[in-house]
C-alpha cells in the first residue's frame, strides 16, 4: 500500500524555479518546439532534485504532460500548474511511459501512437517542428536490413 508518510517516501513538494532555462531538459524543447515563444512562458518544476520543464499550450502546441514517480507528486505538480497560465484542463492519470507511474497532463487529450504517420500526428500535437519530427522518424523508424525477407528458393544452397 502506498504510504506518503512512510520514512522511505521522499518529501512531496513541487516548486517553480525562477527561470525556465534552468530546467534540465530546456535544450531538448529548445531544439524541437515550433513556437519558441512558449519556452518563455514555460515553468521549470522541481519535485525532487532537478527541475524539468512544463511547456504550456499555445500556437501549434495543443497539449502537454509532465511525468511523475507517484500520485502524490502528480497532485503537487497539478496544484502548482493550476496557478500558471497556459495549462488548461489539468489532470493526473496513469502514465503511458514505462519509466514512470503517472503523468500530469494539460490541454487536449493526446492522440495514440500507431506507426510513422501517427508519430507525425503526435509530434504536431505537442507542437514540435517539422524538422524535429522528421529527425525523430528517421532515427526511430528505420527498418533494419536484416528484417527484409530474403527470397526463398528450394534450389538455394
Amino acid at each position: 500500500m502506498h504510504d506518503p508518510s512512510s520514512a522511505r517516501h521522499p518529501a512531496v513538494t513541487a516548486t517553480a524555479i525562477a527561470l525556465p532555462q534552468d530546467a534540465y531538459d530546456f535544450e531538448f524543447y529548445e531544439r524541437r518546439i515550433s513556437d519558441s515563444w512558449l519556452l518563455e512562458k514555460s515553468v521549470a518544476v522541481r519535485t525532487m532534485r532537478m527541475p524539468f520543464l512544463a511547456v504550456p499550450v499555445g500556437g501549434t502546441r495543443r497539449g502537454g504532460d509532465y511525468p511523475v514517480s507517484c500520485l502524490c507528486f502528480g497532485l503537487a505538480v497539478r496544484d502548482l500548474l493550476l496557478e500558471q497560465p497556459g495549462f488548461p484542463d489539468l489532470r493526473v492519470r496513469w502514465s503511458p511511459y514505462p519509466e514512470t507511474c503517472f503523468v500530469v497532463e494539460w490541454g487536449e487529450r493526446s492522440p495514440t501512437l500507431w506507426g510513422d504517420r501517427d508519430a507525425t500526428t503526435l509530434g504536431r500535437f505537442y507542437g514540435y517542428s517539422e524538422a524535429a519530427i522528421a529527425a525523430f522518424i528517421a532515427r526511430h523508424h528505420k527498418t533494419p536490413s536484416s528484417a527484409v525477407p530474403e527470397p526463398c528458393s528450394p534450389t538455394a544452397p
